[in-house]
């Protein structure tokens, strides 16, 4: 394992700086998400992943295919067959399906779903808010238009496998 220093030994603060930022980004993401994971667990003895795909159906009251469903939480379908299965199994949801083809299933909150999502919803906004409290309203606009920049030029940036490519060059 190298160390920190030593890699950084020689490198000037400005080529780091994208780096570190990365870093605090990250690290800033994890922290909120621990506090998400471990507030819905205690409080309503639930997922992550579970509250992210109830949130996905809530938006969407005439349901999604499990393709979409894949799609809108950036996994696979068999990560979400098995959660599909667990909520279908306690009544949370309703799997139907597709009338013109039936190699398409159709998920849908059933009322006791919306009922419970409809609980969980402001509970999570209230944590997330929390976390965020040591901003003010103005900060947390410039850093919404920055992570928006950020976003546009993630999407706009070379994708080089390896990651060898020097990026002052050029």
């Amino acid at each position: 394992m190298h160390d920190p220093a030593t890699i950084e030994a020689g490198i000037p603060d400005d080529q780091l700086l994208p780096l570190r930022v990365w870093l605090a980004l990250f690290s800033s993401v994890k922290q909120i998400e621990a506090v998400v994971r471990t507030n819905l667990r205690e409080s309503f003895a639930s997922t992550l992943p579970r509250f992210d795909l109830l949130s996905q159906l809530y938006r969407s009251p005439g349901g999604l295919t499990m393709g979409e469903i894949s799609a809108r939480l950036m996994v696979t379908n068999g990560n979400v067959t098995g959660l599909i299965t667990r909520l279908v199994d306690e009544g949370l949801v309703d799997r139907l399906q597709d009338e013109d083809d039936r190699r398409v299933q159709w998920v849908r909150l059933t009322p006791k779903g919306n009922k419970m999502f409809s609980s969980m919803a402001p509970a999570n906004q209230t944590w997330v808010t929390q976390a965020m409290a040591g901003l003010s309203d103005a900060e947390l606009r410039q850093l919404q238009t920055l992570l928006g920049k950020l976003k546009s030029s993630v999407a706009a940036a070379p994708k080089h496998p390896r990651g060898d490519e020097d990026p002052s060059a050029g």
